[in-house]
């Protein structure tokens, strides 16, 4: 029997129907698949030292429990530290209090003298303001508080997520070699082990940029002469998290902070200049040195990736984003029609574009 092939508007429309079921359907579950795709991802990450116990006779559960623990441990003192270092601001609490006053009365007085409004018709409209922004956004408000704590109740499920992922895992595998049974097994593990791969190299290098923007800002720091250095310099390292953006947001409480507890604004300006100099070395050299070719998408996949999961998940979404994009094209570039758009995301090779010219 001859198969007739379907018009391209049919299949466009097929395509763009499918996309915005698929889109809608990434928005409305997302309470669900944000804690998933995250442990899939430490899933992933947690899988080699799992394999080496098993290997060591360990049992299969032992294991993975072993590696959880510790990797919850590690968490937790990662916040016990973090902790610590905000309790340590409770001695400064006076000192900001009273610097915060004096800055605003300086701003008071600045408004007074070049734009001849009162102090009391400045209390009088900021309250005005205040109440009309609160009362215009409490549901805003209360949305994100409600999402927020929703989030939080499911990221307590990750811990078994991962557990549960990492024990049946020979079983996902199968059913993966039943899904493609049209594909030989031998295909369907090279695939899985490139997103392993990619999934890996790209947290090992995540990590290590971190470290190595949190050493940098801490020195900087410590230099200028900013109180709780080693804090704020890996505040702003873990920020790296949001790609393009993070470290310039983790820059805004350092500079607060040198403002507030220093007599001269030229320390905020050397802080501001720290973190633009850690950024430029982070964007031009640390991040593409590190990480490489591990993750090979060209900056405007990575924007459009960055805005499409971050109005999908929130914050979460600017967070998965890149490690997902990368194994949406590993997926890609497996499939034989979709290799065009595996390339589209890729890392342009001007080699390769003359090469095509000719």
């Amino acid at each position: 029997m001859k198969t007739t092939q379907q018009p391209f508007h049919v299949r466009l429309a097929y395509v763009l129907i499918s996309l915005v079921i698929i889109i809608y359907g990434l928005y409305i579950l997302k309470d669900l698949l944000i804690p998933l795709t995250f442990s899939c991802i430490f899933a992933l990450l947690l899988l080699p030292p799992c394999q080496m116990l098993e290997r060591l006779s360990f049992p299969r559960w032992l294991a993975i429990t072993i590696v959880i623990t510790l990797t919850l441990g590690a968490f937790i003192l990662l916040f016990y530290l973090v902790y610590i270092q905000i309790m340590d601001f409770e001695e400064i609490l006076p000192q900001l209090t009273e610097k915060t006053e004096k800055l605003f009365n300086d701003v008071q007085i600045f408004i007074r003298r070049n734009f001849h409004i009162s102090k009391t018709q400045q209390k009088v409209e900021g309250k005005k303001y205040l109440t009309e922004f609160l009362k215009n956004n409490s549901n805003i408000v209360g949305n994100t508080l409600s999402t927020t704590t929703g989030l939080l109740g499911n990221l307590t499920l990750i811990p078994l997520y991962i557990f549960l992922l990492l024990l049946y895992r020979d079983f996902i595998k199968v059913f993966f070699y039943k899904a493609f049974r049209s594909v030989s097994s031998h295909r369907v593990n090279v695939v899985l082990s490139k997103i392993k791969s990619v999934v890996i190299d790209y947290m090992v290098g995540l990590i290590m940029v971190i470290g190595i923007i949190g050493i940098l800002n801490t020195i900087g720091l410590y230099v200028l002469g900013i109180d709780h250095a080693i804090f704020f310099g890996f505040l702003a390292s873990f920020l790296v998290l949001l790609p393009y953006i993070g470290i310039a947001i983790g820059s805004l409480l350092p500079i607060l902070f040198a403002l507030i507890t220093k007599d001269s604004p030229f320390y905020a300006l050397g802080v501001a200049s720290l973190f633009g100099a850690v950024q430029f070395l982070e964007g031009n050299f640390i991040t593409p040195y590190v990480v490489g070719s591990k993750v090979s998408i060209n900056s405007m996949a990575a924007i459009i990736a960055l805005i499409v999961f971050g109005n999908l998940w929130g914050m979460s979404g600017l967070v998965l984003a890149l490690p997902l994009t990368a194994i949406i094209k590993v997926i890609l570039d497996s499939v034989e029609a979709l290799r065009p758009f595996g390339f589209l995301l890729g890392e342009a090779d001007n080699n390769d574009v003359k090469r095509k010219r000719r």
